[in-house]
């Protein structure tokens, strides 16, 4: 057990399974894409992230590192059910850049069987020209790279970090283009009130530097407030009609699609895993390791076959076995509380 910056433990994950917990592993929502989580551990604490990520985290006390050949063992085993045209989509509730064998990840997904997309989610703090070309050459097809504002200052702002430098986040997004084989979305979160200024200029970024030749060029996202997120002040979700109208002005100014749905990036339904265990059934399950967040431990079913967030566990000791209520069970990924 090593700790990241902020405090909250590292917990290197092998040897249980990877579905189940929304941290980490594989996340499986019955469509041909695979969410591959590898790490839970982000160097930027944006005041708007949804999963309250980084080293100024509040909620978190564990961080999740994911053993490279569990991984990639057990998303052979998720993708042999899907057939083919799958996309291993490379997101966490972090950053990928801070799981220490990406590029091998990634060349280990591009060589699995039905595996035709390998893509990514990052704030692209951690990147550098080396590491693209790594990535290129190991088979990464996209880079969904979220810039939040040009302007600097802002985006030091929105990042809440002092050292995130998004000229030379915009630099390597023009090295994507020219010098690998990687595909480029810029994927912006829009923030009312924050950053309603920047999107115009970050579209305009994404054009003249060439991003899209195989996939759309922007994913706009919409800011969303969750329970456990950061949620700046005086902000407010818009509604969806609200943001998609927007969408559409901007699509008439600028001449680019900015609607997006599932068939822009191939995505389908697809066979999925059984979901095992249903809300409100009790299960025997033995606590393996720290939680994510405050109160909670990681567990793992009697049948060893899912892992499972357990709430209000502060007094389990992990080693210990006990009896659990499912609470949530949605895409395979399980919470529950201990009973008597």
């Amino acid at each position: 057990m090593r700790y990241a910056e902020g405090g909250a433990r590292v917990f290197r994950v092998e040897d249980i399974p990877l579905v189940g917990c929304i941290a980490f592993g594989l996340i499986d929502r019955g469509t041909n894409l695979i969410q591959v989580r590898p790490t839970s551990i982000c160097p930027l604490s944006c005041v708007f992230c949804s999963t309250d990520s980084g080293p100024k985290s509040r909620g978190r006390i564990t961080e999740y590192l994911v053993s490279l050949d569990c991984l990639v063992e057990n998303f052979r085993r998720l993708a042999s059910v899907k057939g083919d045209g799958v996309e291993a989509h490379i997101d966490t509730v972090g950053d990928p850049l801070t799981y220490p064998w990406l590029v091998e990840l990634v060349s280990e997904l591009r060589g699995v069987r039905g595996v035709e997309v390998v893509s990514m989610q990052t704030h692209g703090s951690l990147l550098n020209e080396k590491l693209l070309d790594e990535l290129s050459s190991a088979g990464l097809s996209r880079i969904n790279l979220s810039i939040d504002a040009i302007d600097a200052d802002l985006a030091k702002r929105l990042s809440d970090t002092e050292w995130y430098d998004v000229k030379r986040v915009a630099e390597l997004a023009g090295y994507i283009v020219d010098n690998t084989s990687i595909d480029l979305l810029v994927a912006p979160v829009w923030v009312p009130g924050l950053n309603d200024q920047e999107i115009p200029k970050i579209i305009e970024f994404s054009l003249s530097v060439g991003a899209g030749e195989k996939w759309p060029p922007l994913g706009v996202q919409k800011y969303e407030a969750h329970k456990r997120g950061r949620k700046p002040s005086g902000v407010h979700p818009i509604s969806w009609r609200s943001f998609y109208d927007k969408l559409r002005q901007w699509e008439e100014e600028f001449g680019v699609k900015l609607r997006l749905s599932p068939e822009d990036f191939s995505i389908r339904r697809a066979p999925s895993l059984p979901v095992l265990y249903r809300k409100l059934e009790k299960v025997s399950v033995r606590v393996v390791g720290p939680g994510w967040l405050r109160g909670e431990k990681l567990a793992v079913t009697s049948r060893g076959d899912r892992v499972i967030t357990l709430v209000g566990a502060d007094h389990i000791p992990i080693g210990a076995s006990v009896k659990a209520r499912i609470l949530t069970n949605k895409h395979n990924i399980y919470v529950a509380e201990p009973i008597s």
